[in-house]
């Protein structure tokens, strides 16, 4: 059986797989982006596609604290729309 690799919600804090989750990363130039390939290098947080985990995220600054600095409001309007966009 192949291991399901899991990573936690910056949000809600639950464990789920990595594929049901949103990456933004950090990248090496100190910009933020959402990583759809979840490939891309940086350092990375995962966030459930909820406007709910959003709402948590930004209230107890889980995005800043998991990529170690200040975020944009730009960047957490992009992650309302990428999360409108999917339909889960």
């Amino acid at each position: 059986m192949k291991k399901i690799p899991m990573r936690q919600c910056i949000g809600c804090q639950e464990m789920k797989s990595k594929k049901e989750m949103i990456r933004v990363i950090k990248t090496p130039e100190d910009e933020i982006c959402i990583d759809a390939t979840g490939r891309k290098n940086g350092r990375g947080a995962y966030i459930c596609p909820k406007s709910e985990c959003l709402q948590k995220a930004i209230k107890n600054r889980g995005l800043e604290r998991s990529l170690k600095m200040q975020i944009p409001k730009e960047v957490y309007g992009q992650l309302e729309e990428e999360m409108k966009n999917i339909d889960r």
